[in-house]
């Protein structure tokens, strides 16, 4: 299908019903519940009519008399800020490379370039810890910047929560973001001793990555990366090598870029729109949307064929999606900033994630005090997708969950067509191959 028709088929009629024509038959979508049927045309026609009826009650007196009705999953209330199981430290906030449109503006968030002392990353471990109860686990992420600019911190601050770890009986993971210019070896071997999920940024192959990506002085970065990256890639057991590219409208060349990637070993390989940059450069405009979504589903068709065949294709969008859809997955957020995931900057003042450190407008207190639950709570007040337009009225909320908060307060959101097109894709593939092979999501 066409952009344009994924536009057209994925436009809300209705906030709480969606419906599909799949090659699979006929699908209906519940939102509340993130609840997907297989119906017979009869009663796909019939849902069609209530959620085009000019009464409100239409269909919610349909789903009554198909049992279908029920309390709703997710109500307007807020929860009470949780527990905070998942830190991402900000530990060097400098970068080597040039990334223009860069959320962090080049590295340095906006401010004076600096490293994450050890306290600080010790400090954030102990919170990370406190109080957690049996059964839970913890997340321990290093992002940038550039984290491996500030190495020995990394180490110091992985081997100290494996300390924590052993001590309390509370199971942690680590994950890194990285570049990938000053990768080395050894960090994969200590990468692969500790589990780590391991992100590296590559926007395309070859030139096209060059051109969004160079070293200060002018100079392309692709070639250093994956030089730097495959002793990792050949490494990898418990360590998850994955690929993350940020697309522009100057890097419009997904399936060929999956293939690459795939072909040279990531575990995953995962594509996401810029849709908010500092200097507006590289922000994607709805017609480069419109082409994302078409090699987008390009890739997903791709990932059908294999999984049907019983082979396997790094796509993690898709993966994840397929996912999210068979556990039923409903949220009024987009992700866990600002309630159980913050960020810590450099100085130990805690954002709500990753991307608001410096920000006033995602600032959540700091280590030394702890966080601040009440900015919290009015986070999580205010960010509440029934608090969000046009979301209220659109049928894939609870899968979008508003989109990202850090996008959306800076741009609004320009990508919902693209967004509900995507989704409407998903839940396609995933009826077709549901149908077809029900043994793949066994587990």
């Amino acid at each position: 299908m066409t952009a344009s028709g994924l536009f057209e088929a994925s436009t809300p009629v209705h906030p709480d019903v969606h419906l599909l024509d799949t090659d699979a038959g006929p699908r209906v979508l519940l939102a509340d519940g993130s609840r997907l049927f297989g119906v017979g045309q009869a009663l796909y026609d019939r849902i069609d009519a209530a959620r085009r009826d000019p009464d409100p009650r239409a269909v919610d007196v349909l789903l009554a008399d198909l049992g279908l009705d029920a309390p709703r999953q997710v109500d307007d209330l807020a929860p009470a800020p949780p527990p905070v199981r998942a830190l991402s430290l900000a530990v060097a906030q400098k970068c080597n490379l040039g990334c223009t449109y860069c959320y962090a503006r080049q590295g340095d968030f906006g401010g004076p370039a600096k490293n994450m002392p050890e306290a600080t990353a010790f400090a954030a471990v102990d919170t990370l810890f406190r109080d957690a109860a049996p059964g839970e686990r913890v997340n321990l992420a290093f992002l940038g910047g550039e984290p491996l600019i500030n190495r020995p911190v990394v180490r110091a601050a992985t081997d100290y929560a494996v300390t924590v770890s052993r001590r309390t009986g509370i199971p942690v993971t680590f994950s890194i973001t990285t570049n990938g210019t000053l990768l080395t070896p050894e960090d994969g071997e200590f990468f692969e001793a500790h589990g780590f999920a391991v992100t590296v940024s590559l926007d395309g192959v070859g030139a096209r990555h060059d051109l969004l990506r160079p070293h200060r002085d002018g100079r392309g970065s692709y070639r250093r990366v994956m030089d730097r990256v495959a002793p990792l890639l050949a490494v990898q057991r418990r360590m998850q090598v994955s690929a993350r590219v940020t697309v522009t409208p100057l890097n419009l060349d997904l399936p060929r870029t999956l293939d690459e990637f795939t072909a040279a070993g990531f575990h995953g390989v995962g594509f996401s729109p810029m849709l908010s940059s500092p200097t507006g450069q590289g922000e994607m405009e709805l017609p480069e949307l419109a082409e994302m979504l078409e090699q987008m589903t390009a890739c997903g068709e791709e990932f059908l064929r294999r999984a049907l065949a019983g082979r396997r294709y790094p796509f993690t969008n898709l993966v994840t999606a397929l996912r999210e859809i068979h556990r039923g997955t409903h949220r009024p957020y987009p992700c866990g900033a600002g309630a159980g995931y913050l960020g810590v900057s450099a100085d130990g003042d805690l954002s709500a994630c990753h991307r608001f450190v410096g920000d006033d407008d995602g600032a959540m207190g700091d280590l030394a005090t702890g966080p601040d639950d009440a900015k919290r709570a009015r986070w999580l007040t205010d960010r509440h997708v029934h608090r969000q337009e046009p979301c209220s009225g659109c049928w894939a909320r609870y899968l979008c969950g508003g989109g990202c908060h850090h996008e959306v307060i800076r741009r609004g959101r320009p990508a919902c067509d693209y967004i509900r097109g995507w989704l409407h894709h998903c839940l396609s593939v995933y009826s077709r191959l549901l149908a077809a092979r029900p043994d793949y999501f066994a587990g």
